[in-house]
């Protein structure tokens, strides 16, 4: 029995190509093929790829064989099945496939929308697109705009991931910074948002900030009991375990999309959230919901005031440490190119063999060093020693 070759399709940038280029969006790819947008998204990632008919339509619509009706798609509920049963998976399908919820599931609260407390503004649901910046914005323009959707609730959820104030602000500006520094590459990628939100998140998890003098000690706790308890317990936990619960139950994001910005797989942030979510029962039983828990973390973060820097300011600062770290660069070429010069002009520039062993040196002044008498010498020494040392005979020459 032969079997029959897969259908073959583009290259990953070419897929995201063609979709853009018949005006469709992955949630129009995904009603037309019949899978989930988080399905279609993994396609052009590369993290999974279709199979049976699936495929074949997935080729058929990006070579323009099938027509699509652009619509506006409803968001869709986060995972659903990470806490109430097993995953299953479809033969025609890479992405996972939930069992759903019964009514009383604490699963069906598993995404909660970011509410006011955690940023001025709300942020995307998790399916839904961000418009793309107006092409008629300068790019000081739609950098200051994501800076304004986006920093202050960055703020917010970076002092939930580390407990301090200054390493949240910090971070927060160094991924803008970054982001300046790469904005063509930013402004064209479809989820700005979460490419700061990624960048800021691993800069305040860094492991080298425990080596930093102003980190060793711990800063002041919240003022509430109950908001210190809540951050005792978040800091206690995990990095990779704490991040996956703030980006879960927090900030909102679907499964999919948390196991992708903690560069995990799906399984594996399911068992993070699950985990997580235990250690904070165990300490904080009245936080075993879903809910209450996201409610808990929006009422921590607001009662910091975090205040971010203005974007001028920040933009400013990675103009000036990119000048900084240029300059430094030049520096250090420069001394690199200034010692292999000198190294050059005083190393020798000929081999000059050894000289062989036993061969006779020449110009070498003969040896002074004391060594025995000769016979001529201890008779003199034995005739000055019997001569009279004093007296005028020895003034008085004799006669031989």
């Amino acid at each position: 029995m032969t079997r029959t070759p897969e259908t073959p399709l583009p290259s990953l940038k070419e897929r995201r190509r063609l979709r853009e280029a018949q005006s469709l969006s992955q949630a129009d790819v995904a009603a037309a093929v019949g899978v989930t947008r988080a399905t279609v998204r993994s396609w052009e990632n590369g993290r999974t790829t279709p199979r049976g008919t699936t495929r074949d339509a997935y080729a058929r619509l990006l070579t323009g064989a099938e027509e699509v009706t652009p619509h506006q798609e409803n968001p869709a509920p986060a995972l659903v099945g990470a806490a109430t049963g097993p995953v299953q998976t479809s033969p025609d399908r890479a992405e996972p496939t939930p069992e759903p919820p019964s009514e009383t599931s604490p699963a069906s609260e598993l995404a909660p929308t970011l509410e006011p407390a955690l940023g001025p503004e709300p942020e995307p649901g998790p399916d839904a697109e961000l418009e793309p910046l107006s092409p008629s914005l300068t790019p000081d323009q739609a950098f200051d705009a994501l800076y304004a959707f986006c920093a202050p609730a960055l703020v917010r959820q970076t002092y939930l991931l580390t407990g301090r104030r200054e390493l949240a602000r910090e971070s927060v500006e160094r991924a803008f910074q970054l982001a300046w520094h790469r904005w063509p590459e930013v402004a064209m990628d479809r989820d700005p948002a979460g490419w700061v939100r990624a960048t800021a998140y691993e800069f305040a998890l860094s492991p080298w900030h425990r080596l930093r003098p102003r980190h060793r000690n711990p800063e002041p706790p919240p003022a509430a009991p109950a908001d210190r308890a809540l951050l005792d317990v978040l800091l206690q936990l995990p990095p990779v375990y704490r991040r996956t619960l703030l980006l879960y139950d927090g900030v909102g994001l679907n499964l999919p999309e948390t196991a992708a910005e903690t560069e995990a797989s799906t399984p594996a942030a399911a068992n993070r959230l699950l985990h997580a979510r235990e250690a904070v029962a165990t300490r904080l039983p009245e936080l075993a919901e879903p809910k209450e828990l996201h409610r808990r973390l929006a009422e921590v973060a607001s009662a910091e005031r975090l205040r971010p820097a203005k974007p001028t300011t920040v933009r400013w600062g990675g103009e000036q440490r990119a000048r900084h770290w240029t300059r430094a660069a030049i520096a250090f070429t420069v001394v690199l190119i200034g010692a292999t010069t000198l190294t050059l002009r005083t190393a020798p520039d000929h081999y000059e063999p050894p000289l062989a062993p036993g061969a006779t040196v020449h110009g070498v002044p003969p040896r002074v060093a004391p060594g025995p008498l000769s016979a001529e010498e201890l008779a003199l020494r034995a005739k000055l020693k019997g001569e009279i040392a004093s007296g005028p005979e020895r003034l008085v020459p004799e006669a031989g």
